[in-house]
């Protein structure tokens, strides 16, 4: 009995050592001593821009405007608006935007997916793009996106997003977000990046593919480019600008929406499918399956420590930091995340928490394709 609960302790900690840290420094070498970044150069395709909506008249509006502002040949860029059904005063907005160009397609409710497929469909640019309704583009980020194109190995391109809290709150999104895309850049140049956001990203129109509505393009789109012989590639050039959720609860309860679909992902996306080859196969078990069984690791970790600590020091040193890193947390709910010092802390341990609970409730009740808009990042 003690035997395996050494093993099990020790290959927990292995597994949270190395998708934190030996991944991360494991890439972060191998890019800079085997980098393969891709071709780009200063081309113009065309280009059918998507803006996805629902309940959106917050922010539609500026954010055609800001579309309207990108500086791309209008002849040579088609903006289109998918709304999800809305029924706000969305419609009525791009409506205003018509004689400048933008088209609105009306979907009906099924989704954030179905409706760019829908979009997809019924436009025509050699490049589709995409941009949640809540995020601005800088004026040069579109021709900056387009630019790995010139490579056809190329399906994917993402671009840089820098989160910003302007009410000042204590959500360490941002902290963490632009470590993420500091890795998904490693990976970049490696091979081909294992995660994407929805703020700011293109794909080639014959690498589209539709995928179930429910998975989103953000995790399912990179690891399909390689299965389907592309690249999914980081272009930090092409920078976007997106308020985060002000507080760290809110960014809590972001995160157990979003881990249920990755959840859903692990399970059903048939994500690693051995064609993909061994490089991108390791960066897909290191970034994706070991980061989003972090919860259920730490919570097996704290048992098998728990269970061994009057058999060894190692075993009650271990148990005594997994138990005062609670204890920080635990003085930083009570302070409301006040204490700066205790905030990336408090954060990390909330979004660990976060996986195991969308765990629980994508086996539970499973996940919807539908999506609300992200309240907190609506200002």
């Amino acid at each position: 009995m003690t035997l395996a609960l050494e093993i099990v302790f020790w290959a927990s900690l292995a597994a949270l050592a190395w998708t934190h840290l030996g991944y991360p420094l494991a890439v972060a070498a191998l890019a800079r001593l085997r980098p393969r970044p891709p071709r780009r150069a200063a081309i113009l395709p065309t280009v059918a821009l998507v803006v996805p909506a629902h309940n959106e008249e917050d922010v539609i509006e500026g954010k055609l405007e800001n579309v309207l502002a990108l500086d791309y040949p209008g002849d040579r860029l088609e903006v289109v608006v998918a709304s999800d059904d809305s029924s706000d005063a969305t419609h009525e907005i791009v409506a205003r935007f018509e004689p400048r160009g933008v088209r609105l397609i009306h979907c009906e409710r099924g989704g954030k997916v179905a409706a760019q497929d829908r979009a997809v469909r019924e436009t025509e640019g050699e490049i589709v793009a995409f941009g949640d309704a809540n995020v601005e583009w800088d004026s040069d980020a579109l021709r900056e996106l387009v630019a790995p194109f010139a490579d056809p190995a190329v399906g994917m391109a993402c671009g840089q997003v820098q989160l910003v809290n302007p009410a000042g709150g204590t959500n360490q999104e941002g902290v963490y977000w632009r470590y993420e895309m500091w890795l998904r850049g490693r990976e970049s140049l490696v091979h081909s990046m294992t995660g994407s956001n929805g703020a700011i990203y293109a794909v080639r129109r014959e690498a589209y593919r539709e995928v179930d509505p429910r998975f989103g393009h953000d995790l399912s789109f990179p690891y399909l480019m390689v299965q389907n012989g592309y690249r999914a590639v980081y272009e930090p050039r092409a920078r976007a600008t997106e308020n985060m959720t002000t507080d760290i609860e809110d960014e809590f309860r972001r995160k157990v929406r979003m881990f249920e679909h990755a959840w859903l992902m692990l399970f059903h996306g048939r994500m690693f499918r051995l064609r993909v080859g061994p490089v991108y196969w390791v960066e897909l078990v290191s970034h994706r399956l070991l980061r989003y069984w972090s919860g259920p690791l730490h919570v097996v970790l704290l048992a098998a420590s728990a269970l061994l600590a009057r058999t060894a020091a190692v075993y009650a040193a271990a148990l005594g930091v997994q138990l005062a890193g609670l204890a920080l947390v635990g003085v930083s709910i009570l302070a409301r995340g006040r204490i700066r010092p205790l905030r990336v802390l408090h954060y990390y341990l909330l979004v660990t928490l976060a996986t195991v609970i969308a765990l629980g409730g994508y086996l539970r009740r499973g996940v919807p394709a539908t999506w609300d808009k992200a309240a907190g990042t609506r200002l």
